[in-house]
């Protein structure tokens, strides 16, 4: 082996499916959460000379995933995965950051009689939160953000005036449905955050900015978005979206005698416009 070398690696847990149920009080709530972890730093001797002295099993990050979601409890992702990634740098003293990445699944309580029950619930097929925090042996940042996030409107949206050549064949149009299933990632300047508080306010104004854009183009959508996430929170210096175009094409129906005045539609889901954006607050320095 006289001529190779090791590169960059890592080593983790992946996909730990960690559920944490409050029982505090008769009003139950549940915490849903898929949590990898993995951990970068000067493991060379396990890959080199199968020497594991430095190596954490992965199977002791998932009993941590665990042990924290009761220890350390999941009050924001973002924070449980602080806590965790800290801990593990502790725990791996060849260990030069830990990254951990959070997904966050929904659940509403079932009402009954027009009350949301204390212990009953049902599993949100929208939205998922997501999170991914590094700690290093000086630092730590957050990401956080919502992936999964399908949204559309039936008016409000133009497509023209674009760029053509010998292979154009898509028509212009004034009015069309715009959809997708949106990805956003925001990076915080600092931990020291109301998690809960700036996750529901960054959504929110993505969401009323979606509704309220008369959108000239997906990409001018993202960039409004984008501006009125970080007008919502100042800790946030940037913003990241991947907006897949989810086209709805419209059905010719004269071949049945009905006339279609943009009202049935066939919803393509391949192939489909990509497109893709990061938004930066101006003090952050960034392009």
């Amino acid at each position: 082996m006289g001529n190779s070398r090791l590169g960059a690696n890592q080593y983790g847990k992946a996909e730990n499916r960690v559920v944490r149920i409050y029982r505090d009080t008769a009003r139950h709530e549940i915490v849903d959460l898929n949590v990898s972890t993995t951990l970068r730093g000067d493991f060379a001797a396990a890959h080199v000379d199968g020497d594991q002295r430095d190596v954490l099993p992965t199977d002791s990050q998932k009993n941590t995933a665990f042990a924290y979601a009761k220890a350390h409890g999941v009050r924001s992702p973002e924070d449980y995965a602080l806590a965790l990634g800290h801990h593990l740098l502790e725990a791996v003293p060849k260990a030069e950051a830990a990254k951990i990445r959070v997904e966050q699944y929904p659940w509403d309580r079932i009402t009954v009689n027009g009350r949301g029950h204390d212990h009953a619930f049902v599993r949100r097929g929208d939205s998922v939160r997501t999170t991914e925090a590094v700690v290093t042996r000086s630092d730590e940042v957050v990401m956080s953000g919502v992936q999964d996030l399908v949204l559309l409107k039936s008016s409000g949206s133009e497509f023209r005036g674009f760029l053509k050549d010998r292979y154009t064949t898509l028509q212009e149009t004034d009015d069309r449905i715009l959809a997708t299933s949106l990805a956003a990632h925001w990076r915080y300047e600092s931990t020291d955050v109301a998690w809960n508080d700036a996750y529901d306010a960054i959504v929110a104004a993505v969401l009323e900015t979606f509704a309220d854009t008369y959108s000239r183009a997906l990409q001018e959508t993202l960039y409004r978005m984008g501006d009125a996430a970080l007008g919502a929170r100042p800790e946030v210096c940037e913003i990241s979206f991947s907006a897949p175009n989810k086209h709805h094409f419209l059905v010719d129906l004269e071949p049945f005698g009905l006339r279609n005045d943009g009202e049935v539609f066939i919803a393509a889901d391949r192939p489909y416009g990509l497109i893709e954006a990061t938004v930066v607050r101006d003090s952050a320095g960034g392009e």
